[in-house]
């Protein structure tokens, strides 16, 4: 006798309501992690910012970055303390949040020698004008390609990168001949940061309309340039917990190659604080807009 089929169909069992009397969702509703993660990363202001980021190869250019103006900075550094009234080392020292000791470690890496002869200080010092202006052309093409603009080989364009490496001299040896004045005054301790966060924001934003060759309007680069100054502030309270301790450690250990090795890791730190503060106020600039 063949088997009969029951024609009634089967009915899914509902959802059963946990204790709390909530229904539970089923698993196929709930996003994963990644899902998570893309849902919100999507239209973000962190996807913007990586965006604009990955215009710049950011771990190759700070690098060169460092490497570039470590070679060329120290031969300038001696010039310019011989012919300021103070010493320009003491200013990297201080910005660096060196301690006494850190900041005589760098004093002696900074003396000239004084048994060289005018021919081989003229050539490090033709060598070191050519290694600043290297890193005023590299600071140019970042503001360049952060900017979305496209970057002009003309001698203007070599006259302007000189000038900038002259107002940077500039504003180190007025930086370290000021700084003892501000120190001192009754309230020094208190003018100093507002001197410092004014007279940084002001030199960033000249720096990139500059470089920029006045593409952008003063008004598109007034964030990057107030990013750059508060970052910068942020490395140097970083810089005073780190460097005093790490500068002893190294000299101790290996000498004044150690030296070296905190001086290059320093300025390529500075090279990020370029590059990310110019990137912030970009990504800023940038959502404000829309």
């Amino acid at each position: 006798m063949p088997e009969t089929t029951d024609p009634t169909p089967e009915v899914e069992e509902a959802p059963r309501p946990d204790a709390s009397g909530s229904i539970a969702r089923t698993r196929s509703s709930v996003p994963t992690k990644p899902e998570w993660w893309h849902d919100r990363y999507e239209g973000s202001t962190l996807q913007d910012f990586v965006r604009t980021l990955s215009k710049v190869d950011f771990g190759t250019e700070v690098i060169l970055f460092g490497s570039a103006i470590l070679l060329s900075v120290v031969p300038i550094i001696i010039l310019l303390s011989s012919l300021a009234s103070t010493r320009i080392d003491d200013d990297v020292a201080r910005n660096m949040g060196l301690d006494r000791r850190g900041a005589q470690y760098v004093a002696r890496l900074f003396t000239a020698p004084r048994s060289a002869s005018a021919i081989e200080i003229v050539i490090s010092l033709g060598m070191a004008l050519a290694g600043t202006i290297a890193v005023g052309l590299s600071v140019q093409q970042v503001y360049e390609k952060i900017f979305d603009q496209q970057h002009v080989k003309s001698v203007r364009n070599l006259v302007r990168c000189i000038v900038w490496v002259v107002c940077v001299g500039a504003l180190l040896v007025a930086d370290a001949t000021t700084y003892r004045r501000i120190e001192h005054a009754p309230i020094g301790s208190l003018l100093e940061p507002i001197v410092e966060v004014a007279v940084l924001t002001l030199f960033f934003w000249w720096s990139m309309h500059f470089l920029l060759a006045g593409r952008r309007h003063w008004d598109e680069l007034r964030a990057s340039a107030v990013a750059t100054s508060l970052y910068w502030i942020v490395f140097g309270i970083f810089s005073a917990l780190y460097f005093s301790g790490s500068v002893d450690t190294d000299a101790r250990l290996y000498g004044s190659i150690g030296i070296v090795f905190d001086l290059a890791t320093w300025f390529i730190a500075v090279g990020a604080v370029i590059i990310l503060g110019a990137a912030t106020g970009a990504t800023w600039q940038h959502r404000r807009s829309r």
